[in-house]
Parts: C-alpha cells; sequence; structure tokens
C-alpha cells in the first residue's frame, strides 16, 4: 500500500457529553464527558486505521491537552509524529440533548502557530518519501498566513507527494490553484464557490466538478451531497453513490471518515467507483454514532457490501 501522511494544523481534545435539555443561566448536568482526538487530518488519520490501514499523523501539540490528544491516539494505535508547540492545544465541546435529540458543537480557534512550529511541521512534512499520499485537512491556525500554506503544498508537491485537500474558502481555492491536486471532497456550496456559479440544475453539479478536472486543478473530485451521497469525477467517468437509509445520531465525523475511506482505497489504488463506494459507506456508518465518534470497520464493511450489491 502506499504510504498515508496526514497534516493537520489546527488539532483538538474533543469531548462529547449528554444533558437531559438545554436552558439559560441554570446548572445543565452532564453525563460524565467521552475525550476523544480531533482535527481533520487526525481524524482522518483515524477512520484510516479504524479501516485496518496505516496512516502516520503530523500535527503540533501544546500543554495538557497536547500531551492527553497524543496519548488517546497511541490508544488508538495511531502513528504520531508531532512537534511540541508553546500554546496549549484547544478543546472542544459537543453536547446531545436528550430529549430534543439536538447537537451542540462548541469549537475553540486553534492554537497560535509560530513560525518556527510551522517550519517544523514543514520539515515534517518534506521529509516522507516520495510518492507518498498526504492529506491536508482542516483550517488554518492563528498564525498561519494563506501564503504558508499554499507554499507548503508547492513544496510537497515539489518533492513528489501526492496531496489530497480537505478545506473550504480560500484555502480550498489556494489548494487547487497550484494544481494536480490528487483528491478534493467539496460540498455543493463550496463547489458553487470554486467555479464561481450557482448549481441549480440536475446536471450543473457534474459540469463544475469535471470543470476542475478539465482544468487541472484536481486529478479527481468527489463533491458530497448529503443524503444522496456523492457524486465523483475524474478524467474518464462520473460516477454518484447514493447511500441506503440508515438512522443518523450525528453528522459529526462523516466528513473526515468519508476522506480516510477514500484515501486509503486511492493508497490501493482502487477505482473511482470502488474509492467513492467505500467514502461514502464510511462516512454513512460515522452518522451512526452519537458525539464524535467516527466510522467503524463492522458498519463500513456492511454499508459497503450493500453498495455493491
Amino acid at each position: 500500500m502506499i504510504p498515508v501522511y496526514t497534516l493537520t494544523l489546527a488539532p483538538s481534545l474533543d469531548s462529547a457529553t449528554v444533558t437531559p435539555q438545554i436552558y439559560p443561566e441554570g446548572k445543565l448536568r452532564c453525563t460524565a464527558p467521552v475525550f476523544e482526538p480531533g482535527g481533520g487530518g487526525i481524524n482522518v488519520a483515524r477512520a484510516i486505521s479504524h479501516l485496518g490501514g496505516n496512516a502516520t499523523a503530523l500535527f503540533p501539540a501544546g500543554g495538557a491537552t497536547g500531551e492527553h490528544l497524543t496519548a488517546l491516539l497511541k490508544e488508538e494505535n495511531v502513528a504520531v509524529d508531532a512537534i511540541v508547540s508553546q500554546d496549549w492545544t484547544r478543546q472542544n465541546l459537543h453536547v446531545h440533548v436528550e430529549t430534543s435529540g439536538e447537537q451542540y458543537r462548541f469549537v475553540m480557534p486553534g492554537a497560535h502557530l509560530t513560525s518556527d512550529e510551522f517550519r517544523q511541521l514543514e520539515e515534517k512534512v518534506l521529509a516522507a518519501e516520495p510518492g507518498a499520499l498526504l492529506v491536508i485537512s482542516g483550517s488554518l491556525p492563528p498564525g498561519v498566513a494563506l501564503d504558508d500554506f499554499t507554499q507548503l503544498i508547492q513544496r510537497a508537491r515539489e518533492q513528489g507527494l501526492r496531496c489530497v485537500i480537505d478545506s473550504s474558502g480560500d484555502a480550498l481555492a489556494a489548494a487547487l490553484e497550484i494544481g494536480g491536486i490528487e483528491l478534493v471532497k467539496p460540498n455543493q456550496k463550496e463547489l458553487a464557490a470554486l467555479v464561481g456559479r450557482d448549481l441549480t440544475q440536475p446536471d450543473d453539479v457534474r459540469q463544475a466538478a469535471q470543470e476542475l478536472v478539465r482544468d487541472g486543478k484536481a486529478k479527481r473530485v468527489v463533491v458530497s451531497l448529503g443524503p444522496q451521497g456523492a457524486l465523483g469525477v475524474d478524467e474518464k467517468e462520473c460516477v454518484q453513490v447514493v447511500p441506503p437509509p440508515v438512522k443518523s445520531q450525528s453528522t459529526v465525523g462523516a466528513g473526515d471518515s468519508m476522506v480516510g475511506a477514500m484515501t486509503l482505497k486511492l493508497a490501493q489504488q482502487a477505482s473511482l467507483l470502488d474509492m467513492v463506494r467505500y467514502g461514502v459507506a464510511a462516512g454513512s456508518a460515522a452518522t451512526l454514532n452519537q458525539g464524535t465518534r467516527l466510522c467503524s470497520r463492522e458498519n463500513t464493511e456492511k454499508i459497503y457490501q450493500y453498495l455493491q450489491s
């Protein structure tokens, strides 16, 4: 299998809890929190590990929260290659309300990265072997300019790394301007922003995704379509995979699970259809869980087998 590395510039220590109801000012009695690693690239590495693959997670870790995050990853047998940051790793909170089924996600800003800390992470990226897959996922933390981000991708490409980008807004647009990105996974709104027009007609999404491939910005574009699954495009074909109806408990982690599963198939040099099927299966499997839990291998394989039938 092709080696896989993930880069997370704004990791987090995520905690999830349940409360009977939410109302202002009163004390909200909660269940004991469940702590899990968080951050786009970290979750992608975790999903790959859950699905039986291997990926090395590159990220900054600071303070007691950073130590806790690193320890949790090691407990999950995820390979870790972290640098020490001065600022403590952020801690996010996910609250599930028992009576209403509502979910509240309190997301803190990422820890500030100094220029030296960013340089250390860049050195770890550039030490990866040529031909390896590099998944860059998540938001940019304070201290990291867009130019720094794009320069890192450019250098990684020059080093022979095959980049998978799961970001949004200016960061995603800037990455695609570099060109030659192995895989991107925008949603329909993000895709519309990338091509600069509304996607309202039935065939607009396919045409917009093919435009990114035709212009050399990405080799594969997989557009997540929520309950309608995903549409995948490369230079040769276009496929759509619709998931089976499942009772969704939480959408947290579905996107990262999908990217992890697709990256694993990409590392195994699978076809576009197989890659999208496995990604949709993993994303659907993640929604079966409450809180911040990712896909399980058992549920992913069940849904994957269903999609193949």
